[in-house]
């Protein structure tokens, strides 16, 4: 039978970002995604102009539904939430469909770039907290991972690379004490000998390891979607979270170089259609000698 993953975020019309990025990601891993919106937007925030259909109501009128289905989930995947109300029936979906064998992964999205987003509260972080701390896996940025350990980002940023690993790691540990069993901290900026990279730094309660891949030059929005939802489809069908990492790290940085050469705009999201061969169940671990382009 088809694992299935319940994913909770916005869906944009255009933009590849939330939803629209999910879906095709965790559809080719062989997994069903099976969306609650938590907003229907014409674009994405980023673009100059924008329609927004809240649906914080209305998620809790989904949630009914599911559970008079009786529906069950292989795991639970929450990414954008525009307010504390939103958080609130997020925790309260978990109370009704986490089984003991259902994963929670939580991508608290709250700012980039050292930037809260406009809709960011301290009551909103406080509830992200919460919700963090319930998860199985985090997949936090490196402002969102600041956020949430009450860390100064522009300190962290300015640590030298085996300095900052070393901090983050510490810092990483600590936010396990609440909760989560994994943190994976994306978009982390270095430098070395080859040059500047952007890496993923995964932390466990037994290990940590970073995955790296040399610095393009441009950001895109919906990178950090791809990148979790990779994670958690590979949860879904058992894969490891080091091989994880590995692949969604590869993922993502193919599908940024194929939008830098494509000339695609940043706001619009990567071009990862083409990439999405890499996820298909057995390939994890060989993107490198499938994928060499």
């Amino acid at each position: 039978m088809t694992k299935k993953i319940a994913v909770i975020n916005d869906l944009s019309g255009f933009g590849k970002c939330s939803l629209t990025a999910a879906i095709p990601v965790i559809s080719v891993m062989g997994v069903q995604p099976c969306p609650l919106p938590t907003a229907v937007l014409s674009a994405q925030t980023a673009y100059p102009s924008y329609y927004l259909d809240d649906y914080t109501e209305k998620m809790e009128n989904i949630r009914r539904e599911w559970e008079k289905l009786g529906a069950e989930f292989d795991g639970i995947y929450t990414g954008f939430a525009a307010s504390e109300e939103q958080i609130g029936h997020i925790l309260k979906f978990i109370e009704t469909f986490r089984k003991a064998e259902t994963f929670l992964l939580v991508d608290p999205v709250m700012g980039d770039d050292g930037n809260k987003y406009d809709l960011f509260t301290e009551g909103l972080l406080q509830k992200m907290k919460r919700l963090a701390s319930l998860a199985d896996v985090i997949t936090p940025n490196l402002t969102e991972f600041c956020l949430l350990t009450e860390a100064d980002y522009e300190e962290i940023r300015r640590l030298p690379g085996g300095r900052l690993i070393r901090r983050l790691r510490k810092m990483a540990e600590g936010l396990q004490k609440e909760g989560p069993e994994t943190v994976i901290i994306t978009g982390i900026h270095l430098a070395d000998e080859e040059g500047e990279k952007i890496g993923n730094l995964t932390v466990t309660k037994k290990d940590f390891y970073m995955t790296a891949f040399p610095y393009i030059g441009k950001s895109f929005s919906g990178t950090g979607d791809l990148f979790a939802s990779v994670i958690a489809g590979g949860m879904a069908r058992g894969d490891s979270i080091e091989e994880l990492c590995r692949l969604a790290g590869e993922f993502t940085w193919r599908a940024v170089r194929d939008s830098v050469k494509a000339g695609a705009e940043a706001v619009a999201g990567t071009e990862f259609e083409r990439r999405l061969g890499m996820l298909l169940p057995g390939f994890a671990g060989k993107a490198d000698e499938l994928f060499a382009g």
